[in-house]
């Protein structure tokens, strides 16, 4: 089978007119794209996972606005992010000893299971 044919198969049809240098030039522009895609999906996957990050700890905290905290990180960024560092309350996360979820060290009960 000639290679040139399966370079086609490759290449959008926009991008090819008939010559290997042609071809080449669109197979390049696809990995760029796929760099600039690949980018855009890191951005976007470090974007969720400090959302997520973000409504647990409020959670972990006893906060009772986690769902507030997060929308407020996705609308402002890194902003939010670093006032929702500053405003939440400060302290040690530990296991709680009956649910084994986590709390705040000094809460007097756990927000997951209500014990003491």
């Amino acid at each position: 089978m000639n290679p040139l044919l399966l370079l086609n198969a490759a290449v959008p049809v926009a991008a090819f007119s008939g010559s290997a240098d042609d071809a080449a030039g669109g197979l390049a522009c696809l990995g760029c794209f796929g760099f600039v895609g690949f980018f855009f999906i890191a951005i976007l996957a470090l974007h969720i996972a400090i959302l997520v990050w973000v409504a647990r700890d409020a959670k972990n905290r006893g906060m009772d606005n986690a769902i507030l905290w997060m929308v407020l990180v996705m609308i402002t960024g890194l902003l939010g992010l670093l006032i929702y560092v500053l405003a939440r309350p400060q302290g040690n996360v530990v296991p709680c000893q009956h649910c084994g979820n986590k709390r705040l060290q000094v809460s007097a009960k756990c927000p997951h299971c209500g014990n003491f």
